[in-house]
């Protein structure tokens, strides 16, 4: 079955093909596809940007995670089930030459995995775009949609782990198949100054990332919690509580507290202070 594009109206399956005209698919035809960890490895090497993109959209190095985000795609939320699922995994989206990475858990089942954008179409992504608007990151406060015209200035979103997880909750073995991606993305982003991870997966796999890296981690290995600073070589990683629905709806996270962290990234990395 094919179902229109919210915002293109062409009509596509779900999961989406690679290269079949989907807003901002990196992939071509040729796109290779990485099937075990070993094969992550060697295609997150030697490849730019917009290669890694496209490498990135077509993995399937984890068989749970590739057959929980097709079944989610196929058989949809019923909100949803008027349009096309992405159902494939959600590369990194914004700026290519950013000061500022923000790093989350993994894309929403029916988000990232419907959108094919990173933080696109859930409560979180409503919470984090609105952010960054505000921060002036952002052109549009909302990110409905691949293809609806939102553009990142100095930003780019990354997610730790590629696919949506069942219970949003992916093994340590899938967290460590992709983190060849992550590695990789980071290492093509060299003007970046400050990774704004949301939650402590986020925060414990950028540390882990960035010690295998090469970059001197403080001893004791700096904690998790909202506004916590890191400063590893010429990086710096803040803290920020993750703008899940169970933090925003109970006041863990406030749009202030959030909107506070944006202005503690620019003082600790933005362009005014390079």
């Amino acid at each position: 079955m094919t179902l229109p594009h919210p915002i293109s109206g062409r009509l596509f399956g779900s999961p989406v093909p690679p290269a079949s005209g989907w807003p901002d698919d990196p992939a071509s035809p040729g796109t290779p596809i990485a099937r075990t960890h070993a094969e992550v490895l060697t295609l997150a090497a030697d490849c730019d940007l917009t290669e890694l993109d496209a490498r990135v959209s077509v993995c399937r190095a984890c068989p749970r995670l590739v057959a929980w985000r097709e079944d989610v795609a196929s058989d949809k939320r019923a909100s949803f089930a008027g349009e096309p699922y992405w159902g494939r995994p959600v590369p990194g989206w914004g700026d290519p030459d950013p000061w500022l990475v923000v790093l989350g858990l993994a894309p929403a089942a029916h988000g990232g995995n419907r959108t094919g954008r990173v933080f696109t179409g859930d409560r979180s992504g409503e919470w984090l775009f609105a952010a960054l608007h505000r921060a002036g990151l952002a052109e549009l406060p909302t990110s409905a949609h691949s293809g609806d015209g939102q553009r990142l200035t100095g930003a780019r979103i990354l997610a730790a782990v590629r696919c949506a997880p069942p219970a949003n909750k992916p093994t340590p073995a899938e967290r460590d198949a992709c983190a060849p991606w992550l590695a990789a993305e980071l290492a093509l982003l060299p003007r970046a100054r400050v990774v704004l991870c949301l939650g402590g997966f986020a925060w414990d796999v950028a540390m882990r990332q960035l010690a295998t890296a090469g970059l001197p981690v403080p001893r004791p290995r700096p904690v998790f919690g909202h506004g916590a600073v890191a400063t590893l070589g010429e990086l710096t990683l803040l803290g920020s509580y993750h703008p899940s629905q169970q933090n925003t709806f109970t006041g863990k996270l406030t749009a202030e507290m959030l909107d506070e962290v944006f202005v503690a990234a620019r003082e600790l990395g933005g362009p005014h202070v390079r």
